[in-house]
């Protein structure tokens, strides 16, 4: 019997366990993919029946969009054997299953030589870090586009994380001031472990600033320049987010000129409550934001049409001059937005 479960940057944390054949739920120990772009939907299959031997692979579908481009991707379909794959920690916060794990450099595989954090029972990955690179093939990259097309004035990103969009942003651009909310102060002890969160701080003291706290009362003095939303919980996009008045307040505290992106997530987000489909939440939030920014709206779809999807508050401006601003390997994802059509 083959069991498949399909996930938003994922996996379940007992299909991990019968995976990796590891139980306790403890701490166990402290060239650019632009072409090959990532939704982090990844498939486990499984054959078990009572005779079966433990599976050895890990299969990981990485879904990509029909980008044209001279590389020739090489297909991951048969898996990253659990060899390769080596879990650093497992372990219950106050708000998520916590699991952080380690992809081989040896492996065959996108995720080759990343680390990978996995929130919530169905286990989709909030955070991916590379340790020989810095761009991730994901949306995070997508995240990394914005600066350049706001106002000055510092970022906020609600839903830090480990830190994977704050890096991108302290590293590819000098000028840049985060400032970013998480709930979970356990996931930010996390980062500070096994993302390079600390070493973060350290090396950005006066550009890098990290709360714990609800990340829709978040604010600064003057306002945004703009806003990294990526807000889930229990697998799925928070419910204030299909709520227009969440946006009108979002909406007030951006600077003139600010703008928000969002994580909208699709398809492929497997929620704990099977009756919040990833793609009906997907829609909600788009029309909620559509009320209050009628009209600019802008969608990027990653992977097949509606697998995940990121949206941008804002006319859409000079594709050029947008290009002209952005570091080579990130100037094809301008000319993927397309307006939001109700």
């Amino acid at each position: 019997m083959i069991y498949e479960v399909f996930v938003v940057f994922l996996c379940s944390f007992y299909l991990f366990d019968y995976i990796l054949g590891t139980s306790k739920p403890e701490v166990v120990g402290n060239t650019t993919m632009a072409a090959t772009l990532i939704s982090l939907q990844i498939q486990l299959s499984i054959p078990f029946s009572p005779k079966s031997k433990p599976h050895k692979h890990l299969t990981i579908k990485c879904k990509k969009p029909n980008i044209s481009t001279s590389q020739t991707t090489k297909s991951h379909d048969d898996g990253i054997p659990t060899d390769y794959v080596k879990t650093l920690a497992r372990f219950k916060s106050r708000h998520n299953f916590i699991r952080v794990l380690e992809v081989s450099r040896k492996s065959d595989h996108p995720f080759a030589g990343s680390r990978l954090l996995l929130l919530d029972t169905p286990g989709n990955i909030h955070s991916i870090s590379f340790l020989l690179k810095l761009l991730t093939g994901t949306y995070f990259d997508v995240f990394a586009t914005l600066p350049p097309i706001l106002p000055p004035g510092p970022l906020g990103i609600l839903g830090f994380g480990a830190g994977s969009a704050a890096k991108l942003i302290l590293e590819l651009y000098p000028q840049g001031v985060v400032h970013g909310w998480e709930l979970d102060p356990a996931v930010i002890s996390v980062g500070r472990e096994f993302f390079g969160l600390e070493k973060l701080e350290r090396q950005y003291p006066d550009r890098l600033f990290v709360y714990v706290g609800n990340a829709l009362t978040a604010k600064v003095d003057s306002g945004f320049a703009g806003l990294l939303v990526d807000l889930f919980s229990k697998g799925c996009l928070i419910p204030e987010l299909q709520d227009p008045d969440t946006w009108v307040k979002m909406k007030k505290k951006l600077r003139e000129g600010g703008r928000i992106m969002v994580n909208v997530g699709g398809s492929c987000v497997e929620a704990e409550d099977s009756r919040r489909d990833g793609k009906v939440v997907m829609e909600e939030t788009l029309k909620a934001m559509e009320t209050v920014f009628p009209g600019q709206v802008c969608v990027v779809n990653l992977g097949r049409k509606d697998d995940s999807s990121i949206a941008l508050t804002g006319k859409l401006p000079d594709s050029e001059l947008w290009k002209k601003s952005l570091p080579k390997s990130l100037r094809f994802y301008v000319d993927m937005w397309k307006p939001f059509r109700v």
